[in-house]
């Protein structure tokens, strides 16, 4: 089992075994692998990713949890919940965010469960009404930094549909220009101009049963 975190489009795995995927990956010159958690060795993986060449990190212990969070401590926490919606077209919405194509997601408020914020935000970012929520597809991981700091967030996503016309509204204080129903056959579009973690999580969607 592994978590698969995006430092930009760089990843690092956090890992309990090392499977082909992973195995694969530490045979390219660039990879760094760490098979401890003292805070000095993921700092110096930490070092490691801000160079040009860095491929990939993997770090190995039989305690994911425990990885999970000596890793983490290197950073501010943020969870977040968001929604691949489907109409009765079977069409995915998208939404345009900072010139790359997203999906709807935020911040899961104090007293919410990720259920609900993904249906709130999905709401609030799109204008949609009426959500279904069906189930959960998984999570996706990524950094950044903001102001000095550097955050780690994890987001929680779920498949939801809806019925009849909407009025889409992007919300602008989110810094949304755009919204855009897309059908699977036209899915490369918007892929092509996103992010890797939405990459992974549409990916595992078009692969559930």
């Amino acid at each position: 089992m592994h978590i698969k975190i995006y430092f930009g489009d760089k990843p690092v795995y956090l890992c309990n075994e090392i499977n082909p995927e992973l195995n694969e990956i530490l045979h390219h010159p660039d990879a760094v692998f760490v098979d401890e958690i003292s805070s000095p060795a993921i700092k110096s993986l930490l070092h490691e990713i801000q160079k040009p060449a860095f491929h990939a990190g993997i770090l190995l212990h039989s305690d994911l949890d425990k990885l999970w969070k000596v890793f983490a401590k290197n950073f501010t926490e943020i969870h977040t919940a968001g929604g691949i919606v489907q109409n009765q077209q079977k069409e995915i919405l998208f939404i345009e965010r900072l010139g790359k194509w997203d999906l709807p997601k935020g911040k899961i408020e104090k007293g919410e469960t990720a259920e609900m914020a993904a249906i709130r935000e999905v709401e609030e970012e799109t204008g949609v009404s009426g959500l279904k929520l069906k189930k959960k597809i998984g999570n996706t991981y990524h950094t950044y930094e903001s102001f000095g700091k550097h955050f780690l967030k994890t987001t929680e996503w779920y498949y939801m549909t809806i019925k009849g016309e909407q009025y889409l509204r992007p919300q602008k204080e989110e810094h949304i220009t755009d919204l855009k129903w897309v059908k699977t056959s036209q899915i490369k579009d918007p892929i092509s101009n996103t992010y890797p973690s939405i990459k992974d999580i549409l990916a595992i969607f078009f692969d559930t049963p």
